[in-house]
This record gives structure tokens, C-alpha cells and sequence, in this order.
């Protein structure tokens, strides 16, 4: 998937960069930036794709379009979060209940078969959930990890 994808590479160029700059091998941080990076990254299609982006949603989900750009923005506001030890906990937090509670909008995409990016139900399907579960317990696991245990653990030394 490619959201793992800018993940990764995002979190490879932080932790070189962060070396190049600092002489100093700094996972934590690469963690926080590379998670910032793909969240801007996911945040975009809810403004590109807004159309199908609202497809995603029940029928009787009011407001659609607004909770998209809503959502969008949260996405954005919460990888800022992480880049700031002093916000970092908290935006660990509420990105990880977001991506809990993000989660029944792809299943409902997935059974309805839609395609956000064509704003049609030509969509992959339920078989997609078989990748879309899993990457999103590793997104959780990833804030986790980045934003809240390595917090924990740098305020300790």
C-alpha cells in the first residue's frame, strides 16, 4: 500500500537527515516525522477526492462533506502534534482513537465496494479489508510507539 510506503521512506530520510544534521542517530523523532509526513500525505485525498471521500460514509452520517474536511484537517493538526514534544502524548492519543474511529468508514467502503478516487462503486471490495485492518493496527502501533512509549521514554533520562 502506499501509505506504508511514504511511511517508511518518510521515516528512512528523517532518520538520515536527522543523522546528517544532528551527528546523532535519532529514531524517535524520524518515527514522529515520518508519521507526520503521511498523514499530510492521506489528509490530501480528503480534499482531492472529497466527492468519494463522502461515499465512504453511511447514508445517514450527516454533514459528510464537512466531517471529510474535518477529518482531513485533524489528520494534519495531529502529525504537527507529534513534532512537538510538549503535544506530542496528546496527539499520540487522539491519533490513535481517530484511526479507531476511522476505521468503520473503510469497512463500509470496502463492503460497498466504493473507489474513492473515481467517486464510484468500482471499488476493490471486502477483500481489501484483508490489507486495510492490518495497516491501520500498524499505524495505531506506530503512534504508539513513536509518540507515546518513546515519549515515556525520553522524559525518563
Amino acid at each position: 500500500m502506499i501509505v506504508l510506503l511514504v511511511l517508511l521512506t518518510a521515516f528512512g530520510i528523517a532518520l538520515l537527515a536527522l543523522k546528517a544534521i544532528t551527528k546523532v542517530w535519532n529514531p524517535w523523532l524520524s518515527g514522529c516525522i515520518a508519521m507526520c509526513v503521511m498523514l499530510c500525505f492521506t489528509a490530501m485525498g480528503h480534499f482531492v477526492y472529497l466527492e468519494g471521500m463522502q461515499m465512504m460514509l453511511p447514508e445517514a452520517v450527516p454533514f459528510k462533506r464537512e466531517l471529510i474536511i474535518l477529518t482531513g484537517l485533524l489528520e494534519i493538526a495531529g502529525g504537527i502534534g507529534l513534532l512537538f514534544q510538549r503535544y506530542r502524548r496528546w496527539a499520540a492519543i487522539l491519533l490513535i482513537i481517530f484511526f479507531v474511529l476511522v476505521l468503520p468508514a473503510n469497512i463500509y467502503a470496502a463492503l460497498h465496494h466504493i473507489d474513492y478516487q473515481n467517486a464510484t462503486t468500482g471499488g476493490k471490495g471486502p477483500g481489501y479489508l484483508w490489507l486495510r485492518v492490518p495497516l491501520q493496527l500498524v499505524l495505531i502501533g506506530w503512534v504508539w510507539f513513536f509518540g507515546l512509549r518513546a515519549n515515556r521514554t525520553s522524559q525518563a533520562n
